[in-house]
């Protein structure tokens, strides 16, 4: 991206949705864009300056969003749903870094919380949900790539008519494992402890669930990766299944 494109995007305000906060070092938060044109989805803007993240390759430090942008990417490329990305990009000015990541709202979507909280929901529509939040998972988690901050204000569910669905956000934090299994149970450990209203008879069996999915998304990656000829033989592949958090 240019130049100018970047001055654009960070001369672009609107209100803040998330204050300015200091944390690594740095500032971050998030602010609202209004579009015109009817029915044109708002926007949300995270603003960084000298926000990092620190690792062996980058010890000098790296803007989170350039993290969260390559995050975005992969799992687009996985088929998971999630915000359309806008734009992404960083720069150093003055020795300081600053970063932008602007995404699409997701119109006609509320938080898992707000899900719950705002009306009662007859059993076939929460397990029709919950369904498609195993299934997402069990994709992300069996590719390797841990959310690292599932909360439920980070899950999101359309309010529409039809078959419930849900799309996941907030990707600062994830990460590629080396073991897909530590990638699930850290993510089902964090998701069970910060579920928000979610009761436990619907937690139970989004856990039933995510445990058939997992099985079948491993197996299928396992059959991707099979060598098939006739002098060699791959080894069978043993799925390895989360424990029960």
């Amino acid at each position: 991206m240019s130049e100018s494109t970047f001055r654009y995007w960070w001369q672009c305000h609107g209100p803040w949705v998330e204050p300015a906060n200091q944390r690594r070092g740095g500032e971050s938060g998030v602010q609202y864009l209004h579009v015109e044109g009817d029915g044109a989805p708002g926007l949300y803007c995270k603003r960084q300056t000298g926000h990092l993240y620190r690792s062996l390759r980058y010890p000098l430090g790296r803007p989170t969003v350039i993290r969260e942008a390559e995050a975005y990417r992969a799992w687009q490329a996985l088929g998971i749903p999630l915000p359309v990305l806008r734009y992404a990009g960083a720069r150093r000015e003055q020795g300081q870094w600053r970063a932008l990541l602007v995404t699409e709202a997701l119109t006609g979507f509320i938080s898992l919380d707000q899900w719950y909280e705002q009306a009662p929901r007859a059993e076939p529509e929460r397990h029709a949900m919950l369904h498609d939040l195993a299934t997402i998972l069990a994709r992300l988690h069996t590719a390797g790539w841990q959310h690292g901050c599932l909360y439920a204000k980070h899950v999101f569910v359309n309010v529409g008519h039809g078959r419930p669905r849900v799309a996941l956000i907030d990707l600062e934090k994830s990460r590629r494992r080396f073991r897909r299994a530590t990638a699930s149970w850290r993510d089902l450990d964090q998701f069970g402890r910060h579920r928000g209203a979610m009761p436990e008879r619907d937690w139970a069996w989004f856990l039933e669930q995510y445990r058939r999915a997992w099985d079948y998304s491993t197996k299928a990656a396992a059959s991707r990766t099979r060598v098939s000829t006739t002098s060699i033989k791959a080894p069978a592949v043993s799925p390895v299944k989360p424990p029960s958090r």
